[in-house]
Protein backbone atom coordinates (compact mmCIF):
# COMPACT_ATOMS: atom_id res chain seq x y z
CA UNK A 1 0.00 0.00 0.00
CA UNK A 2 1.27 3.17 -0.84
CA UNK A 3 0.80 6.05 1.36
CA UNK A 4 0.33 10.08 0.56
CA UNK A 5 4.03 10.16 2.12
CA UNK A 6 5.68 7.49 -0.02
CA UNK A 7 3.60 8.90 -2.99
CA UNK A 8 5.27 12.40 -2.08
CA UNK A 9 8.55 10.57 -2.33
CA UNK A 10 7.72 9.04 -5.71
CA UNK A 11 6.91 12.31 -7.32
CA UNK A 12 9.84 13.92 -6.38
CA UNK A 13 12.14 11.83 -8.12
CA UNK A 14 9.80 11.31 -11.16
CA UNK A 15 9.67 14.90 -11.36
CA UNK A 16 13.60 15.46 -10.98
CA UNK A 17 14.55 12.24 -13.19
CA UNK A 18 16.46 10.78 -9.90
CA UNK A 19 16.44 6.99 -9.75
CA UNK A 20 16.51 5.71 -6.10
CA UNK A 21 17.92 2.02 -5.35
CA UNK A 22 19.44 0.30 -1.96
CA UNK A 23 20.75 -2.85 -1.60
CA UNK A 24 21.03 -4.61 1.88
CA UNK A 25 24.08 -4.45 2.99
CA UNK A 26 24.21 -6.07 6.74
CA UNK A 27 23.07 -6.29 9.76
CA UNK A 28 25.04 -4.30 12.71
CA UNK A 29 25.53 -1.28 14.30
CA UNK A 30 24.77 1.76 12.52
CA UNK A 31 25.46 4.86 14.74
CA UNK A 32 28.35 5.03 17.14
CA UNK A 33 25.97 4.79 20.23
CA UNK A 34 23.72 2.20 19.03
CA UNK A 35 22.64 -0.27 21.44
CA UNK A 36 20.50 -2.37 18.94
CA UNK A 37 21.33 -3.80 15.62
CA UNK A 38 19.92 -2.84 12.42
CA UNK A 39 19.70 -3.77 8.74
CA UNK A 40 22.03 -1.43 6.83
CA UNK A 41 21.22 -0.73 3.64
CA UNK A 42 23.83 0.74 0.50
CA UNK A 43 21.56 3.62 -1.31
CA UNK A 44 21.90 5.36 -4.46
CA UNK A 45 20.19 8.54 -6.14
CA UNK A 46 21.12 9.10 -9.45
CA UNK A 47 20.10 11.86 -11.91
CA UNK A 48 21.83 13.59 -15.19
CA UNK A 49 23.21 16.07 -12.48
CA UNK A 50 25.01 13.59 -10.00
CA UNK A 51 25.17 10.47 -8.05
CA UNK A 52 25.22 10.03 -4.52
CA UNK A 53 26.06 6.68 -3.23
CA UNK A 54 25.44 6.22 1.05
CA UNK A 55 24.80 3.83 3.51
CA UNK A 56 21.35 4.08 5.26
CA UNK A 57 20.69 2.54 8.86
CA UNK A 58 16.73 1.42 8.61
CA UNK A 59 14.55 1.78 11.57
CA UNK A 60 14.57 -0.83 14.17
CA UNK A 61 11.06 -1.38 13.84
CA UNK A 62 11.80 -2.52 10.20
CA UNK A 63 14.91 -4.28 10.77
CA UNK A 64 14.08 -7.45 9.58
CA UNK A 65 15.90 -8.39 6.66
CA UNK A 66 13.53 -7.94 3.99
CA UNK A 67 12.08 -4.60 4.58
CA UNK A 68 14.29 -1.93 2.22
CA UNK A 69 13.93 1.54 2.93
CA UNK A 70 11.53 3.26 0.48
CA UNK A 71 12.38 6.54 -1.39
CA UNK A 72 10.28 8.44 1.51
CA UNK A 73 12.28 6.59 4.15
CA UNK A 74 15.25 7.80 2.65
CA UNK A 75 14.27 11.34 1.17
CA UNK A 76 12.96 12.37 4.36
CA UNK A 77 16.21 12.09 6.22
CA UNK A 78 18.57 13.30 3.57
CA UNK A 79 19.92 17.24 4.90
CA UNK A 80 18.03 19.79 2.98
CA UNK A 81 19.32 22.91 4.37
CA UNK A 82 23.02 23.96 4.83
CA UNK A 83 24.67 23.50 7.39
CA UNK A 84 26.58 26.40 8.08
CA UNK A 85 30.03 26.38 10.37
CA UNK A 86 30.57 24.01 12.98
CA UNK A 87 30.29 26.62 15.75
CA UNK A 88 26.74 26.97 14.01
CA UNK A 89 25.91 23.51 13.58
CA UNK A 90 26.96 22.99 17.43
CA UNK A 91 24.84 25.48 18.50
CA UNK A 92 22.17 24.48 15.99
CA UNK A 93 21.73 20.79 17.22
CA UNK A 94 23.39 21.12 21.18
CA UNK A 95 26.94 19.90 20.53
CA UNK A 96 30.36 21.31 22.28
CA UNK A 97 32.36 22.91 19.62
CA UNK A 98 35.06 21.05 21.78
CA UNK A 99 33.91 17.55 20.57
CA UNK A 100 35.86 15.13 18.19
CA UNK A 101 32.53 12.75 17.83
CA UNK A 102 30.58 16.12 17.18
CA UNK A 103 32.91 17.44 14.09
CA UNK A 104 33.16 13.97 13.06
CA UNK A 105 29.05 14.00 12.53
CA UNK A 106 29.63 18.10 11.42
CA UNK A 107 31.54 16.48 8.44
CA UNK A 108 29.67 13.47 7.78
CA UNK A 109 26.43 15.91 7.48
CA UNK A 110 28.43 18.65 5.41
CA UNK A 111 29.60 15.75 3.07
CA UNK A 112 25.64 14.83 2.86
CA UNK A 113 24.54 17.86 2.05
CA UNK A 114 27.22 19.24 -0.74
CA UNK A 115 25.89 16.16 -2.18
CA UNK A 116 22.21 16.97 -2.22
CA UNK A 117 23.10 20.39 -3.57
CA UNK A 118 25.15 18.59 -6.49
CA UNK A 119 21.78 16.41 -7.37
CA UNK A 120 19.07 18.73 -7.63
CA UNK A 121 18.90 22.44 -8.14
CA UNK A 122 17.83 25.11 -5.69
CA UNK A 123 13.81 24.56 -7.16
CA UNK A 124 14.23 20.76 -6.42
CA UNK A 125 16.10 21.52 -3.18
CA UNK A 126 13.04 23.25 -2.10
CA UNK A 127 10.58 20.64 -3.03
CA UNK A 128 13.04 18.34 -1.19
CA UNK A 129 12.24 20.22 1.93
CA UNK A 130 8.61 19.58 1.69
CA UNK A 131 9.35 15.80 2.26
CA UNK A 132 8.96 15.24 6.14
Amino acid sequence: MTTDYQKQAIDFLNATSTAFTSTFKTHDYYFTDDMHTRDIYICVLKNKLHRFRFTFGQSLKDSNGNTPPTAYNVLACLTKYDVGTFENFCSDFGYDTDSRKAYKIYKAVLREWKNVELLFTPEQIEQLQEIE
